[in-house]
């Protein structure tokens, strides 16, 4: 039996991880949930699965959910230490980090100090601070194990080689609503419009992200990081159907393909199981019923946060970081429209350009970095 820690478990993988953990009860145990807000889902999820401790950051709530929750049922925590207290214990085996954007990054490092095994869906983490968190896993011991589909692809398909061997990854996309979009009309397209996946189901800030093709941007960095790669070895390429996750490519021309319906549950299961399988609960792929996989070359001019992302692998440093925040801060103005659907990249760029690049940054000036970045962003907006 292993125990689990899934923080961020109101969001959508945090959802399908305990979706994951149903069918795989005799094996895994939610020993902790975490969520920001949301305490009547957390309520719920305290009463099927009862962990030792829950943590909700949003402390206005707390009232609300310890009246919820029967009496010395579960541990109740709140504060910037909580999260901090639930993965430190001696019975933690696997922590899911589920939280969204930035704020995953301390999440991540408490983790690892912790010499916890790390179930990554929290690509930000990597984005800010790969280098740092990479180092101090293989200084720990420590497992990191992707949950982004793509790069559980990845992971997976590696396993028909050796790294020595691994000529270049290929990182599938969407392309997201507007693939078929001419360039010209991407300034005019809506919210609503861009809020509405083709494939996915996923929150605001993501499906943005995946809309202006940042998420593919993250991604690129992520796979930098957690693979080892240069920007030579990491490609993209567009997939409308989503059934090829991602492929690498070996020295002798073999390419290794891990497919499947689209569905979160699958690498979040492998992520717990990892190095082996178990039965899951997901429909199986019918490729006959397909008919037909489609692919092409992503337009870099029309999603230009791509560029921006091989730049950010290129020089390293705090242009993740930077990155990260600025896009953070422009996806929200778009979410509150206050600014165009084009303006978030060009914005993005804009703070890349004009930030204090430092080269090798400790821990403390990538938190700088991302302060002063969001400041600018928002000044830039304004």
């Amino acid at each position: 039996m292993k125990n689990v820690v899934i923080l961020g478990s109101t969001g959508s993988i945090g959802k399908n991880a305990l979706d994951v953990i149903r069918n795989l009860r005799h094996k895994y145990k939610v020993v902790g949930l975490s969520a920001n807000s949301r305490w009547e889902l957390l309520a719920k999820q305290v009463e099927e699965f009862k962990p030792k401790s829950v943590s909700l950051a949003d402390g206005r709530w707390i009232k609300e959910l310890k009246n919820k929750l029967p009496q010395n049922s579960v541990q109740i925590l709140t504060g910037t230490d909580s999260v901090k207290e639930m993965v430190s214990r001696d019975d933690v085996d696997i922590v899911i980090s589920a939280i969204v954007g930035a704020a995953g990054l301390p999440a991540a490092i408490e983790v690892i100090k912790n010499g916890k095994t790390l179930a990554l869906a929290n690509k930000e983490a990597l984005v800010m601070a790969g280098g740092i968190i990479v180092s101090m896993a293989r200084e720990k011991g420590v497992s990191i194990i992707p949950i982004d589909s793509e790069h559980s692809a990845i992971l997976q398909a590696l396993r028909a080689g050796h790294p020595n061997e691994v000529k270049k990854v290929i990182i599938t996309a969407s392309g997201g609503p507007f693939r078929d979009y001419p360039k010209e009309k991407l300034s005019e397209v809506t919210l609503e419009e861009a809020l509405n996946h083709p494939t996915w189901q996923m929150g605001q800030k993501i499906t943005i992200d995946s809309a202006t093709l940042m998420n593919k941007a993250l991604e690129i960095i992520e796979a930098k990081w957690l693979f080892n790669l240069d920007s030579t070895q990491i490609d993209v390429i567009i997939h409308p159907e989503s059934i090829v996750h991602s492929l690498v490519e070996f020295c002798d021309g073999s390419v290794i393909a891990q497919m499947g319906l689209p569905d979160m549950k699958v690498p979040i299961q492998y992520a717990l199981t990892y190095p082996y399988r178990e039965n899951g609960n997901v429909e199986s792929l019918d490729l006959a019923k397909l008919g037909s996989l489609n692919f092409r070359k992503p337009d870099m001019d029309k999603f230009p946060a791509l560029r921006l992302g091989y730049e950010v692998v290129e020089k390293g440093g705090t242009m993740g970081v930077t990155l990260n925040a600025a896009n953070e801060i422009a996806v929200q103005a778009f979410l509150d429209r206050k600014i165009k659907f084009t303006d978030i990249t060009k914005t993005v760029e804009h703070v890349m350009k004009e930030h204090n690049f430092i080269k090798d940054p400790t821990l403390q000036d990538i938190m700088d970095a991302d302060a002063h970045a969001r400041k600018e962003t928002k000044k830039c907006i304004s």
